[in-house]
């Protein structure tokens, strides 16, 4: 049910050179927007009569043509007001609001005869806008060479930042004063298959900031359609953001024709940083969905062939005797197998038989199609066919044992950034998978994009994921990107786009580690434009004892582990560790058993960016509770408050801690499993330990 308020009042003005001005709902945000002497368009945010963004100059440099920075004059102004209740098909809510007050000003520029508006939307929690540009004979077909949004900060704040590249956001996060992204670029630039930074004071979206006085800013984008990704590019001598758009292979940033408009540019603000974990904005400036029947998008909790050969234990490929691959060619049931090939029948039967016996949805095989042999490196075209299995993965007898044990198989389309490749077998592979009964596939993007210039964050590409996202939903089927832009909140407008990765994973454990602090830092980042696959659940966390030829260890304990089915918000969630490690410690795995995936409503208990994260969420399908913390390397001590509990209710918590000698480095895996009876009344006094975190199931006595 939807609940629509509408309030419309336009001022049409000729020359106004005042200020103009527009506060959020509760009055607690106010941008205002004006003009400079030479018709410079800018903006500035206030939160709580606290400047947010000083003077930030706006417009576009255009190729060839009259730019759109200045000698504009503003003709019409029109203020809105808007509120409706909106039910998203899966989420941290099963209700959201969207309330704002908006500001819409028209720009004339005298010397093109050009129009240009920008759309300002002022909610509680920050602020949205906009370049559009409406049908007009002197605009039609454009490119834009660059963005010159300004975001002008009030002083060198403290920083959470990726460093600024146009094909990766794998990099591990930076915790430092803005002046001090220069001299740590290099030390933020790490390996990636595919990488091309662009700046030493360049940094991504979503970025998080603290200010000394206490406020806590957020800068994105949202509803990033038929445009090219936008990263911020820091003057460190004014401590002001340029916008910064990944060029295409020709090295402009986007190809427009008018009628069109950009995507938001976002800024959230707040004096409470459990306000930005649960503010809605990007999400609400995402259009509503798109698909009459969404019957068919249900949350999954899945299991797969993929641990196994992240820790290189096994292989995806099934040969070690090709040194290249031609697919038309190659005849693998004449080649020997390599013996570690994990896609195998008698494997993947293993992991359906521990899906079924423990209730998950999926299992998800990688490695299950020719051509993993040469795969990656070589930015080859026809790379995969994504139709033809290997000689030891029945895929009909596979899906059928699945079947009759009540789970389904997840299809893995690893397309190795040959993107024109998978267009032109998309069909096919769509169709496979809807003759197998295959309703998710995880796609991959690793490696250097082609055609050859583009990158994973252009416009081409970003065209391309959701061409791919649209594409699957003719077919019914759910669509898990990795490697793809980040998430700007379309998920709302295409829910069947249930899972991105877009940063350090899971994965990144085998490969050195992520920083103890790494998930603290996720959801006030890369989360705010949609969930992640983050792929957590590692119970064996030295990977040495997994393959004896991996040093590295998962930067957590057991217990934290837990805790990131919560705080991780995804309706997408992994059991990612091998079925003998879950065998070892039935007791906590229980909790992932239990855990869901879609929720009716989320409290943010405790926040702290790089810190802590604490959050209870209601089971969208019953009246159980369950909260997760994660801490940072510190750890951290909770008191938690079960007033958001029924005050006629009983309840029995299962809470799964870190033991008094857990430590995520040297005693992972001590943890504690106890039960107690609760009410609203009652108040948990928890501790996670250094690099920790515990997990609480509260479910209703009746």
């Amino acid at each position: 049910m939807k609940k629509i308020a509408f309030i419309l009042c336009c001022v049409f003005v000729a020359g106004l050179s005042a200020q103009n001005t527009q506060t959020s709902p509760d009055g607690n945000v106010k941008v205002a927007f004006d003009l400079s002497d030479s018709g410079k368009p800018f903006y500035k945010v206030w939160y709580k009569n606290k400047e947010v963004i000083k003077q930030s100059f706006m417009g576009l440099e255009l190729k060839s043509t009259t730019n759109l920075i200045a000698d504009f004059k503003l003709i019409k102004e029109e203020k809105t007001s808007f509120d409706e209740t909106w039910q998203p098909v899966w989420g941290e809510e099963s209700h959201i609001r969207n309330h704002y007050n908006e500001l819409l000003v028209s720009l004339h520029q005298k010397t093109s005869d050009r129009v240009m508006n920008i759309r300002f939307r002022v909610y509680d929690d920050g602020v949205g806008f906009r370049y559009e540009f409406p049908l007009q004979k002197n605009l039609t077909y454009f490119t834009v060479v660059e963005e010159w949004t300004e975001f002008a900060m009030t002083g060198d704040h403290t920083a959470w930042w990726l460093a600024g590249d146009y094909d990766t956001q794998e990099y591990d996060y930076m915790e430092s004063r803005l002046s001090r992204i220069r001299p740590l670029s290099n030390v933020a630039i790490g390996h990636n298959a595919s990488q091309t930074p662009f700046s030493p004071t360049g940094v991504q979206t979503s970025l998080m900031m603290k200010t000394d006085d206490g406020l806590y800013i957020n800068l994105h984008e949202a509803a990033l359609v038929d445009y090219s990704c936008m990263h911020l590019n820091l003057n460190d001598s004014n401590f002001t953001f340029q916008s910064h758009l990944t060029p295409d292979a020709t090295g402009d940033k986007a190809h427009l024709q008018a009628p069109c408009h950009t995507p938001w540019r976002t800024v959230m603000v707040s004096d409470d940083a459990r306000k930005i974990l649960a503010s809605r904005l990007i999400l609400n400036l995402n259009e509503p969905c798109a698909y009459d029947d969404t019957s068919w998008i249900k949350p999954v909790k899945y299991i797969g062939v993929w641990w196994e050969m992240i820790t290189g234990k096994a292989t995806w490929a099934y040969t070690d005797e090709l040194p290249a691959v031609d697919l038309d060619k190659v005849d693998y049931t004449k080649l020997k197998t390599n013996g570690k090939h994990a896609a195998n029948n008698e494997n993947v039967r293993k992991y359906i038989d521990f899906a079924a016996k423990h209730g998950f949805d999926q299992v998800l095989v990688e490695g299950w199609n020719t051509g993993w042999e040469d795969w990656f490196g070589h930015m080859k075209d026809y790379v995969f066919d994504f139709v033809t299995p290997y000689p030891d993965f029945d895929i009909k007898a596979l899906n059928e044992y699945a079947h009759s044990k009540g789970v389904k198989l997840m299809m893995h389309h690893e397309t190795s950034s040959s993107v024109r490749n998978y267009e032109r077998h998309m069909e096919n592979a769509y169709k496979l998978m809807n003759k197998y009964g295959y309703n998710a596939v995880k796609s991959g993007y690793v490696g250097n994009i082609l055609p050859r210039g583009e990158h994973h964050y252009g416009q081409w590409t970003v065209n391309h994921y959701l061409h791919a996202v649209k594409e699957a939903a003719k077919h019914k089927i759910m669509v898990n990107a990795h490697e793809a832009v980040r998430p700007t909140g379309l998920c709302r407008t295409y829910p069947n786009l249930i899972g991105n990765e877009s940063a350090r994973g899971t994965e990144f454990e085998s490969f050195g580690g992520n920083k103890p602090f790494h998930t603290t830092v996720l959801p006030f980042t890369r989360l705010q434009g949609g969930p992640m696959d983050y792929t957590p659940g590692i119970f064996e966390t030295q990977i040495w004892n997994v393959n004896p030829d991996n040093g590295s260890y998962v930067r957590s304990t057991l217990a934290k582990q837990l805790a990131l089915y919560l705080t991780m918000y995804s309706p997408l969630q992994m059991a990612a560790d091998l079925p003998e490690n879950y065998n070892k410690f039935l007791d906590a795995f229980q909790f992932i058993k239990d855990v869901p995936v879609d929720w009716q409503k989320s409290i943010y208990l405790e926040a702290e960016p790089g810190r802590y994260i604490t959050v209870a969420r209601k089971d969208k399908h019953s009246n159980n509770w369950y909260i997760g913390c994660t801490a940072n390397e510190n750890g951290h001590t909770s008191k938690l408050k079960l007033d958001f509990l029924d005050k006629n209710k009983k309840y029995e918590a299962t809470i799964y801690a870190d033991a008094k000698n857990a430590h995520y480095k040297n005693n992972p895996k001590a943890y504690t499993i106890s039960k107690r009876k609760v009410d609203a009344n009652t108040v948990l006094s928890l501790v996670a330990k250094e690099g920790g975190g515990y997990a609480i199931s509260i479910k209703e006595v009746k």
